[in-house]
């Protein structure tokens, strides 16, 4: 995924999510461009051990699949989710052994699905599976969405100016 340029300033509102989360995701790539395996896999924070570069674009990948497919779409989890019953809440992150690239490739192909997900439903479309009063609208989780990539977005620009000193954003229109 290429770094985009922010939605027009009076799109609908289905173009508005979907193009600041599309922003939001496309700087996950620019903040890991460059980086070795070694610095990709690099844990940089003592106190948040898993918090490596390769382990926030993991995590994201599994966010996204979380939301759009098992909830929006209702996808049966038939155990390819990292969770398990009794496992570490943070399983995804554990990628040591997974090369950047591929995580990076992975994380984009689920951000197309997640589009094509959301394209197919309404915005009052909410979570499959679940009660009435704790599914989430597709609304809400395009906009939860935007929140959790952005926020994990300053992250790795934190840990990567710790890495290599490399900071800032591509410049935007």
């Amino acid at each position: 995924m290429t770094t985009v340029e922010r939605p027009p300033l009076t799109a609908d509102e289905r173009t508005q999510l979907i193009g600041w989360l599309d922003l939001q995701r496309s700087f996950v790539r620019m903040k890991c461009a460059g980086l070795s395996e070694e610095d990709a896999h690099r844990k940089v924070l003592p106190t948040s051990p898993l918090m490596s570069p390769a382990g926030l674009v993991a995590h994201l990948r599994w966010v996204e699949y979380s939301w759009f497919q098992l909830g929006m779409a209702g996808v049966p989890d038939t155990g390819q989710t990292p969770w398990t019953e009794g496992g570490h809440v943070d399983a995804e992150m554990f990628v040591d052994d997974v090369p950047l690239d591929q995580l990076l490739d992975e994380y984009d192909e689920e951000c197309r699905r997640s589009n094509a997900t959301a394209a197919e439903l309404p915005l009052e479309a909410v979570e499959q599976g679940r009660p009435p009063e704790s599914a989430a609208s597709l609304r809400y989780v395009l906009c939860h969405m935007i929140e959790e990539t952005a926020r994990h977005v300053g992250h790795l620009d934190i840990i990567r100016e710790l890495i290599d000193g490399t900071k800032g954003y591509t410049k935007l229109e």
